[in-house]
């Protein structure tokens, strides 16, 4: 199967994060933009502001989980993904760099993929705070395929003591929602 091929309509979870500019309207962005590829938003999570993961020299950032439904594979998502974050801005930096948007898969349903372009669920995952509090909120007893722990387990068993405070306490309502 190539990557643009289509499978059936599946849950995911994406990270999305950025620490550059309009840190808030880049995510509102992105969520706007998954749209043009055949991405349906299903829930966004709170905002979160967090320390840098990585290189900590930079700014703080902002971010979130959005779970969406999907046809594109794995693969074609991630193509989509990286097309997304070039047109709102992405430009290549060192790595765990400042970026103006950051997507990351977390979850493709309960699917385990490894392969040199794409590691599902994201391999680091368990570790980071910042999607692990966003993701939890969304869905708490989701199993790690891999770990066979839930979010929830996950969150609860950190180690790292990393402040992650959530910036906006209301979820961000989508048209037509009461």
């Amino acid at each position: 199967m190539n990557a643009l091929e289509k499978v059936r309509n599946e849950l995911v979870y994406i990270g999305v994060g950025s620490n550059m500019g309009d840190r808030m309207g880049a995510i509102e962005n992105a969520k706007k933009g998954l749209c043009g590829y055949g991405i349906s938003l299903v829930r966004m999570s709170s905002i979160y502001e967090s320390q840098p993961w990585g290189l900590r020299d930079q700014p703080n950032f902002l971010n979130a989980v959005f779970e969406v439904r999907t046809s594109l594979p794995p693969h074609g998502l991630l193509i989509a993904l990286k097309d997304l974050e070039r047109k709102l801005g992405r430009k290549k930096g060192k790595r765990w760099g400042p970026r103006e948007i950051d997507l990351d898969i977390l979850y493709y349903g309960k699917r385990i993929v490894v392969s040199q372009a794409l590691i599902i669920p994201h391999i680091d995952l368990h570790l980071r705070p910042f999607v692990l509090y966003p993701l939890t909120e969304l869905s708490p007893n989701f199993l790690h395929p891999v770990l066979k722990k839930t979010n929830r387990e996950l969150l609860e068993a950190l180690t790292v003591d990393e402040k992650v405070q959530c910036w906006v306490y209301e979820h961000v309502r989508e048209e037509g929602e009461s």
